[in-house]
């Protein structure tokens, strides 16, 4: 089964943060394109009290918007410490379960920050305990 294809709030807040940063206002007031949508679909969520978005109801403009932000986080949790090789259900290095292991090529942008959500909330994986260090250095070169 895939992994549900949802826009969380908080990689929406990231995505305005990275065009505020890329394509900042140049009176303060003027909000680029790019996070004047994203920022519509924010307050639309935060008003609705919604934590996560249908990938079927994002706007064509945010969708654009929030996939440049994604090409500039990591594409994969992977820490090289996977233990679902060794059969384990659920891996002990990303936390990411053997079938998501299996199918993260196939899967959308969309459907990985998913992913990638529920395990930094669970936070159990060794990516977010003894090797968060490790991971935030990225791969090894």
């Amino acid at each position: 089964m895939p992994a549900p294809a949802f826009f969380f709030i908080a990689d929406i807040e990231a995505a305005i943060n990275f065009w505020r940063a890329r394509a900042p206002s140049p009176d303060g007031v003027q909000l680029s394109a790019q996070v004047a949508a994203l920022a519509e679909v924010y307050a639309r969520m935060a008003h609705a009290r919604q934590r996560a978005l249908p990938e079927a109801d994002m706007p064509a403009a945010a969708l654009d918007a929030w996939l440049i932000w994604y090409d500039s986080t990591p594409d994969t949790p992977c820490i090289a410490i996977c233990s679902t090789s060794q059969g384990d259900a659920r891996c002990k290095g990303c936390g990411r379960s053997f079938e998501e292991v299996q199918h993260w090529l196939s899967y959308s942008p969309v459907q990985k920050r998913a992913v990638w959500q529920r395990i930094t909330q669970e936070g159990t994986a060794l990516r977010f305990t003894r090797y968060a260090e490790r991971a935030a250095e990225g791969p090894a070169i």
